[in-house]
């Protein structure tokens, strides 16, 4: 270790150019990464388009046995992989599972689920015709992804573009490149046909703009911020291609006062200091029924004293750091404008500038309100912010009032509340008392929170055009 190299046309490849790489929990130096200008995107995208055709009519069962090797692969070196994560992003040792995992799930569901994706037969109205529709794959992909998951965000696509026949080109971000350039390595191992997946990162002024409005990409695919997708989206138009964006959001968590408050406030902490709030699904607004405020906040405060903050493989830590310090400076920053309108901090909300790393305590502020910066925009980061309500149709009109509309969750335990909460909330995804995520579930966002579809069967359809073949019977 430590994985520095490239991966196009099924080598791995050094570049002039290097880019160090730091842990935001040590501040330390991990390695310098060999990262891709102009001229190597390039070659990653000549080497997509070679494969394309040859592994569009590569049998459905070939692929699946090139899946079936790789996921093996990515099985035998666990460990090597889930410390790539740990040291890229700071994560606790068990925070690397739900990376490593989501990879091996994604592998694993697509090469069975593509085997059930067939031709099928339109009933002709007057009986005249028979009409066959099929898919074929849409062409390379092109896939940019957030930092917060690298292993998981990278299997949410690596997964249907194998399954599918569409040659990918996989770019991590520079802040945690590495995992993804250690499975680069291991497709080499393998020797994974050539082109078939490709992996560079750099910097996005070099090469971003390049790779989304060159003509050879049919899809281009992201998992980041709303201002990136409509960066690449604009890049993208040099010609008609599709688009498949997660672009995070401002998801509201109301809980009714006859909710079962233990479990509202164990997945509420739960989802906002598991990996340091840096979750697109993350509570952001957190909606509390004023008669409950108080009992509420208790159980919220009574687990944040659990919360151990720290880093090491060996060390006892629940949260890690943020991602760098100008993360933290950006969450630090929507907290203390929050204290100075009016809001009041219940715990955290201050640091020490001279620590090493990037890390910011479990915060909790109450009387948040709709006008505050800290409600409005997604914080990404680990803050609780508490906002009482009196009335459901009040609470639900101002969940609605965002944007962004990708998760939701609801707690309460009158079935005719939580059927209007599902009916009224303008979001993908409405969960209620409780919450769960897997590869087998579709995972979407409306509004300005992407199109497309991420995990499931339906993922699949982002991958795949239709055809229909029409003859005289």
């Amino acid at each position: 270790m430590k994985y520095q190299k490239m991966y196009i046309d099924g080598v791995t490849v050094v570049s002039p150019q290097q880019i160090e790489i730091v842990n935001p929990a040590t501040e330390n130096v991990i390695t310098k990464i060999y990262s891709a200008d102009k001229e190597y995107a390039q070659k990653a995208l000549d080497a997509a388009k070679k494969a394309q055709k040859p592994w569009a009519n590569t049998p459905i069962s070939e692929r699946v046995a090139w899946m079936k090797k790789l996921q093996q692969a990515v099985i035998e070196n666990e460990e090597l992989l889930r410390q790539c994560v740990h040291e890229e992003t700071g994560k606790t040792w068990a925070g690397t599972e739900e990376d490593y995992q989501s990879l091996v799930d994604s592998l694993g569901f697509y090469s069975e689920e593509i085997q059930r994706h067939g031709v099928t037969q339109i009933p002709d109205i007057a009986g005249t015709h028979k009409h066959t529709l099929s898919t074929k794959p849409v062409g390379v992909v092109v896939a940019y992804l957030s930092w917060n998951f690298p292993l998981l965000n990278l299997g949410f696509k690596l997964g249907p573009a194998m399954a599918t026949g569409c040659p990918i080109i996989l770019k991590p971000s520079l802040k945690s490149p590495l995992s993804a350039y250690a499975l680069g390595a291991i497709c080499e191992q393998i020797g994974l046909p050539s082109g078939v997946v490709n992996i560079i990162s750099g910097d996005d002024a070099d090469i971003g703009d390049y790779i989304s409005s060159s003509k050879i990409p049919a899809m281009l695919t992201l998992i980041g911020a709303i201002s990136t997708g409509i960066k690449i989206m604009q890049a993208g138009s040099s010609t008609i291609k599709r688009y498949s964006m997660e672009l995070g959001g401002n998801t509201p968590f109301i809980v009714y006062k006859d909710a079962d408050l233990d479990l509202a406030a164990d997945i509420l902490t739960a989802l906002k200091f598991g990996n340091a709030g840096q979750i697109c699904v993350a509570p952001n607004r957190i909606f509390v029924e004023a008669a409950i405020e108080k009992e509420f906040t208790a159980k919220v405060l009574e687990r944040v004293k659990n919360v151990v903050v720290g880093y090491g493989k060996d060390s006892n830590a629940t949260m890690g750091p943020l991602i760098d310090k100008a993360s933290r400076e950006k969450v630090h920053a929507l907290v203390t404008n929050a204290v100075q309108s009016g809001a009041e901090l219940i715990t955290g909300g201050t640091f020490d500038a001279k620590q090493v790393g990037a890390f910011y305590p479990p915060t909790v502020l109450r009387n948040v309100i709709d006008t505050m910066p800290i409600y409005q925009e997604e914080v990404f980061g680990p803050v609780i912010s508490l906002i009482t309500f009196e009335h459901e149709d009040e609470v639900l009109q101002r969940a609605n009032d965002t944007d962004t509309g990708l998760a939701s969750y609801v707690f309460t335990q009158d079935h005719v509340k939580a059927n209007n909460a599902a009916n009224t909330l303008e979001f993908g995804e409405i969960q209620i008392n409780g919450v769960k995520y897997g590869i087998d579930l579709p995972h979407v966002g409306i509004k300005q929170s992407g199109i497309g579809c991420d995990c499931s069967k339906y993922a699949l359809n982002d991958y795949l055009y239709l055809t229909r073949v029409t003859e005289v019977i």
